[in-house]
Parts: C-alpha cells; structure tokens; sequence
C-alpha cells in the first residue's frame, strides 16, 4: 500500500518539473535601493506561465486555474509573476517558481463544503447572558426616572 503512495507523490513531482520547464522567465534591471549594482545587473525575475499552451495540465485543471486565478491572469490566459526581493537573479527565480507552485497547488485544491451545525446549548445561554449583561450596563446609563 505504501509503494501505490510514493509511485502518486513521485507522479506530482514528475508533473512539477514537466511545468517548470513550461514557464518562461525573463530577466530585467531591478527598482529600488542598492546604488550602482541596481544599474548594472538585471535581477528582477518575471516568470510568464500560458495557461491555454500547458500541455501539462488537463481541460478541467485548466477551467478551474483561469477561474479561481481570474484576477491574477491576463486577457489571454498568462499568469505573471515578477520577483524583485533579493538582489540575486537566482535567489529571485527560485521565489518566483515557489509563488508560481504555491498558486497552481492552492487552485488545484479544491474547497471544502462547511457543514452546519447548531449552535449547543450552552453557547445559546451564552449568548443570552450575553444580551442581559449588556442591557443593564446600557440601562444603568440612562437618567433615572423620577415618575
């Protein structure tokens, strides 16, 4: 039983590394702090992932990445992700692959349904000491009625 668990996690890093070589990174000079280094060496990290040219991904897969990423993808269905952090181009694209990953994986996951439940008695009475309390604190407040 435990050798079919390591063959199904082994797939998921095969299908790791199969969209990593499917992102496309470039490289510019960074804004910021760090006087003449900045000028000079192009740190900052954009990784460009097409969601539609994924042959990695299935039909569903992609349906509910272009859902639940709809805010973060462009009008033709690219994910970019920029990384500017650290002053190291591979310091940055090892983050920008570890954002790209952590997006994909929390997409992928699907949401669980909440199940309802009541309330127990003992927080209903809670509750209902609650609103007592607080009404006489306010009823304290009020001038006193001579009449």
């Amino acid at each position: 039983m435990s050798h079919l668990f390591t063959n199904k996690l082994m797939l998921t890093e095969l299908r790791r590394r199969k969209i990593i070589q499917e992102l496309n990174f470039s490289a510019s000079r960074s804004s910021g702090p760090g006087g003449q280094h900045v000028n000079k060496v192009n740190t900052k990290i954009e990784l460009r992932f097409s969601i539609n040219d994924s042959e990695v991904l299935s039909g569903y897969e992609k349906n509910v990445i272009s859902l639940k990423l709809s805010n973060k993808l462009t009008t033709n269905l690219e994910l970019i992700i920029t990384v500017q952090t650290t002053r190291s181009q591979l310091k940055n694209k090892k983050e920008a692959i570890e954002k790209f990953i952590l997006l994909i994986n929390m997409a992928l996951t699907p949401v669980r349904q909440r199940k309802a439940t009541k309330p127990t008695h003992a927080s209903r009475r809670k509750r209902i000491e609650n609103k007592k309390q607080l009404s006489l604190k306010k009823n304290m407040r009020r001038k006193p009625n001579l009449f």
